[in-house]
């Protein structure tokens, strides 16, 4: 008869000394959510913004986000088959790396998979960012965008911009940034001005575990 894998003791030697016990508290809550929750994806998130994974959250209340502490979550849930928490789980620990997280719920497979791979909510791209498309702005005036005393932000910002009778002008065409090229901080402060939005937020399954099984997903 196969031993159980439950109850595991885990030490947490390696970690540092301050925080002993919050992180005690998380790993025996993850192994927790291992027993109340039949799935668990890890995920990763494009253009990560924490008021949106936390509206995410908000929305799937029924279910249990952990983000951040991958060394702690991997402990939780066993680094080799000989500690694991569970069969397969420590399978799930070797896609835990960079910035993911970790997803349990009970909602079917199927429906956590139909809502993540067409979830998305566009915000403006920062600094760094690699856009999918030029963004170009035509000349004319501005002034349904901006009043007069922000012409010179806007000229300092590299925008071909002038006060014509008081209205603040772009005096050519502008490309703003071109597709496959790194924003700079000053393309990404025009971007917003102009309230264009071009980074789009969603999270991106990586791999499931449930019924002591694991799976990849993007591959």
């Amino acid at each position: 008869m196969p031993k159980s894998k439950r109850n595991k003791i885990v030490s947490l030697t390696r970690t540092e000394k301050k925080g002993f016990a919050l992180k005690k508290n998380l790993v025996e809550e993850i192994q927790q959510c291992v027993e109340e929750y039949a799935f668990i994806f890890v995920f990763s998130v494009e253009n990560m913004r924490n008021s949106k994974l936390k509206d995410v959250r908000e929305n799937w209340r029924h279910s249990r986000f952990f983000f951040g502490k991958n060394k702690v979550m991997g402990l939780a849930l066993g680094t080799t088959p000989e500690n694991e928490y569970k069969e397969d789980l420590h399978k799930v620990t070797e896609r835990i790396s960079g910035d993911v997280g970790l997803l349990f719920t009970n909602q079917s497979r199927a429906e956590v998979e139909q809502h993540f791979q067409t979830f998305s909510e566009m915000d403006y791209a920062r600094s760094g960012f690699v856009p999918e498309e030029d963004v170009e702005l035509k000349a004319g005036s501005l002034d349904d965008f901006f009043p007069h005393n922000m012409e010179p932000q806007l000229r300092k910002l590299g925008l071909p911009t002038a006060l014509k009778t008081g209205v603040v002008t772009l005096l050519k065409d502008f490309t703003v940034c071109t597709k496959g090229k790194a924003l700079t901080p000053e393309q990404a402060r025009i971007l917003k001005l102009f309230g264009k939005p071009i980074a789009s937020f969603h999270i991106k399954l990586q791999c499931v575990w449930g019924s002591d099984k694991f799976e990849t997903l993007d591959e």
